[in-house]
């Protein structure tokens, strides 16, 4: 794999070495940092178009104190950390323990499809690089940031294959001036919005229309906070993953991670252990892969909304309230469900409105007695929105194969502003490669779609990750395809399902449309400036 050195000067160096465990690969952990340091850095991440070490030099080691700093050297493994980790282990076992210590990782130049493989795990954290803050148009070392597979530049459409995504990031490069001055001109500048408020949101909704002509080859950079256990389950997928990026990016993972815990990562690749679970994970994937292909061989998608509720209980409401009731009386669980559907419409109404109480606060959650009853939907989006919308790891998500097969979606700016052609003529590009990689390179064909592509995929929650899920993805903040998303789900619940209940508990989904979607968002952050300055 290709990726970009950073060059930093002696100094900065000097400065970079206490902290993080390598200064020229594109995965390092940080160390001898304070949490809320480490925190704040990745925070930053999300939002800037730096890599995680210029952003710490230029924003950050600045306000330390390097006092007893400057003669550590965490790009050399500690020795001594391991022997200790080691006699742990002996005494108290690898998985209870390997609960315990976490590692703040950087994973940079990471494609698209790689961060999906990376945010995986549902007991670890993530910040992401935006595509609705940071443009991408700025080349490293004279290149656009988009991944080159190696099995791509080696086959006869190599050139072409460069040629193509170059194109793609010049279409989205030259899109976004007549987007920006499209938007200014249809949602002129407020009275009392301060000139950064109304330019960031200007900005929020000309990169949020472009961003769908990148392709999901483009390079994001991803911050990661886990447990080594957490780590060891993430790289053992990595290893048996069929995407070539994933397995040779988790070589890198690995050494860089030994550098802080090393072992809780012994398993990882003893041919016994990590060994023997990689191939199992490979040889399940391989084999299904095979019987459903010759099960479905002859089958064709048939039509379906982009939003479709596949499966709910019918008595979801009555064993949430039975759930609600449970802790509260010494009553068996069939029993209250029996009494529970007794009940009159009051009744049941002031029992809900007592257990989910006023919710003037969209953080203040229902309780345990909404995991009662389940809601599975069956999603087409953009790849845009499904990369928001697959971050919500604690209920079950799976995806289908990214491919131009499902059609795209153009944001109505981009019709707007004039820029239709330009767009369907960059997704016609985007599909013409994909469909001339899958004969020579089929690994890596979905690197050439662009993110504009629809792309399948299932979401499987309980009423209280619904909750959670379509009151913040419904918020005015929000990107628009992901707040069609959740604004069905929730009239799916309500008006297909007939939990009206439940549907009304989740007070805070916003159903309205949005200009600007960030203006009221940037306004409130400009608000939390001026009462800390």
């Amino acid at each position: 794999m290709q990726y970009v050195a950073e060059d930093f000067t002696p100094e900065e160096a000097a400065a970079l070495r206490p902290y993080v465990t390598n200064l020229d690969r594109p995965v390092f952990a940080l160390v001898n940092l304070p949490e809320v340091v480490k925190g704040a850095l990745f925070a930053r991440y999300s939002r800037s178009s730096k890599s995680l070490r210029r952003l710490f030099l230029d924003e950050f080691v600045g306000d330390l104190d390097l006092t007893g700093d400057l003669t550590v050297d965490a790009s050399v493994g500690l020795a001594r950390a391991e022997e200790l980790y080691n006699r742990v282990f002996l005494e108290y076992g690898d998985d209870s323990v390997a609960q315990l210590g976490g590692v703040h990782l950087a994973c940079e130049q990471a494609s698209n499809l790689l961060t999906k493989v990376l945010e995986w795990g549902r007991l670890m954290a993530y910040l992401e690089q935006s595509t609705r803050y940071i443009p991408y148009t700025t080349r490293v070392a004279g290149r656009y940031r988009y991944h080159r597979p190696p099995s791509v530049l080696e086959s006869p459409l190599g050139l072409r294959y460069i040629a193509d995504v170059d194109a793609a990031f010049d279409d989205y490069a030259s899109c976004l001036p007549t987007l920006l001055d499209w938007a200014r001109a249809r949602y002129p500048k407020l009275n009392g919005d301060s000139d950064f408020v109304y330019q960031q949101s200007i900005k929020a909704k000309a990169f949020d229309a472009a961003r769908g002509i990148l392709p999901a080859a483009t390079l994001s950079n991803v911050g990661i906070y886990g447990t080594g256990q957490a780590f060891e389950a993430l790289l053992l997928r990595m290893r048996a993953h069929p995407l070539p990026e994933a397995r040779s990016y988790s070589m890198m993972m690995l050494e860089e991670l030994r550098k802080v815990i090393p072992s809780f990562l012994t398993r990882v690749d003893r041919p016994e252990r990590g060994g023997a679970w990689t191939a199992y994970l490979a040889e399940t994937r391989t084999a299904t892969d095979a019987i459903v292909a010759r099960l479905t061989a002859d089958d064709e998608p048939e039509p379906r909304p982009s939003v479709v509720l596949t499966d709910f209980d019918p008595e979801g409401e009555d064993k949430v309230l039975a759930a609600i009731c449970y802790p509260h009386t010494t009553l068996p669980d069939d029993q209250l469900l029996s009494r529970v559907r007794r009940l009159g419409t009051d009744e049941r109404q002031a029992l809900l409105d007592a257990y989910v109480g006023t919710r003037d606060n969209r953080r203040h959650k229902p309780g345990r007695a909404f995991e009662r009853t389940q809601y599975r939907f069956d999603v087409l989006a953009d790849y845009g929105a499904f990369r928001d919308l697959q971050r919500h790891r604690m209920l079950t998500i799976e995806w289908q194969a990214l491919t131009p097969h499902h059609g795209y979606e153009t944001p109505e700016a981009i019709v707007e502003a004039g820029l239709g052609e330009r767009f369907d003529l960059a997704m016609q590009r985007s599909a013409e490669l994909f469909e001339d990689l899958q004969p020579e390179a089929p690994d890596a064909s979905a690197y050439a779609v662009a993110l504009a592509y629809r792309v399948r995929f299932v979401m499987e929650m309980n009423a209280r990750e619904a909750t959670h899920l379509l009151e913040l993805r419904s918020s005015p903040q929000g990107h628009p395809a992901y707040r069609r998303v959740a604004q069905e789900m929730h009239r799916l619940v309500a008006e297909q399902a007939g939990h009206r209940g439940i549907a009304a508990a989740m007070r805070h989904v916003d159903h309205q449309t949005y200009d600007l979607e960030r203006l009221g968002s940037e306004r409130a952050a400009e608000e939390r400036r001026a009462a800390h300055r």
